[in-house]
């Protein structure tokens, strides 16, 4: 039975990419506003309401590794000592993270360019975001045993999500000379520093 659900997961996660993979070709050839739900799923050869079982929206294909991104961010603070500094927390755990981005970065700057040009996905991209702040606002307030009233987790994630953001768009923007972890951990620092 294990195996069944597991290969039914795993079948579902690859149409779930090759459908993600065929947006991203049909939105860079035809545009993003102009190619339709309608043309994704009859290039993957389903139905358009099977198309809604996989994604909310058009925008999410283009955004559809936030929620893996987020899970792996908390799952890696998570690792982290507890006794441990919130902020070297922090800087170990995006760390971890820009290493998944590194390993693909074509991917990943195929949807920035699109994110980039199209208000609509660039407002659904700081949505997310919106949500991720809180997660790990959560998370790092759980961490410290602090209350509603404290700022500092607030603070400490929205800093660190800003710190990945500028690192993430400085290295797909400047060719990727140094290595997203090196240059997370770098804007880590600086910040800690005080800049």
């Amino acid at each position: 039975m294990a195996e069944a659900v597991g290969l039914r997961e795993r079948n579902k996660r690859e149409r779930r990419r090759r459908l993600e993979d065929l947006a991203i070709e049909l939105f860079e050839r035809d545009g993003f506003e102009k190619t339709t739900i309608e043309q994704i799923a009859g290039a993957a050869e389903i139905a358009p309401r099977t198309f809604f079982s996989y994604f909310a929206t058009k925008d999410d294909l283009v955004l559809a590794d936030y929620t893996d991104r987020l899970d792996r961010i908390l799952h890696e603070l998570d690792q982290r000592p507890s006794d441990e500094p919130a902020w070297e927390a922090l800087r170990a755990s995006f760390a971890a993270v820009a290493d998944d981005y590194a390993a693909e970065a074509d991917r990943l700057r195929r949807r920035f360019t699109i994110m980039a040009a199209n208000p609509s996905v660039f407002a659904r991209s700081l949505q997310l975001q919106a949500g991720w702040e809180q997660a790990l606002t959560e998370r790092l307030a759980t961490r410290a045993g602090t209350g509603a009233d404290d700022l500092r987790p607030r603070l400490l994630a929205a800093t660190a999500l800003a710190v990945m953001r500028a690192s993430l768009q400085h290295w797909l923007t400047n060719g990727q000379a140094t290595p997203l972890p090196d240059l997370v951990q770098r804007a880590f620092d600086q910040l800690g520093r005080g800049l």
